[in-house]
């Protein structure tokens, strides 16, 4: 594999690791310049189209909620995104890791994840910088 389809693959690989598909509708929320711009040219390539801002009205498969500390309430956030969403969506939740500015506490995370009605589903390292946790909203279906 030559260096430049290595280098590629691991740009795609970014999106990939959150479980993103080709096509699928990505809205961002709480976007500032700390956050990752790696990750998200790599979401841009993988599904084909430019993330939509928080002010959008559309119906979309995946929120990436950029989240600090010191952003306000994130049990009012989540619930925010989840307006949004399309049934069987997801929340990924990009926090700032440990010992970085604005980091938040998994088990913060957790309690307003789960009173929001959002189920933690994975937590992955998203970016040199920054944390990504997956919610979604239980399945209705399942037993």
């Amino acid at each position: 594999m030559s260096a430049t389809a290595g280098q590629a693959q691991g740009e795609r690989g970014l999106a990939e690791r959150l479980g993103l598909k080709p096509g699928q509708v990505v809205q961002e929320i709480g976007w500032d310049e700390d956050t990752d711009e790696e990750l998200r040219s790599s979401i841009e390539d993988l599904t084909g189209s430019e993330l939509l801002d928080e002010d959008g009205d559309d119906v979309v498969d995946v929120v990436l909620l950029w989240w600090r500390d010191d952003d306000g309430d994130l049990f009012d956030a989540l619930t925010g995104a989840m307006r949004s969403l399309a049934e069987g969506g997801q929340i990924w939740l990009l926090t700032p890791k440990a010992g970085r500015d604005g980091h938040v506490e998994p088990s913060d995370i957790g309690e307003d994840a789960a009173t929001a009605g959002l189920s933690q589903t994975s937590s992955i390292s998203a970016a040199p910088d920054w944390s990504g946790t997956r919610l979604v909203t239980p399945s209705k279906g399942r037993r």
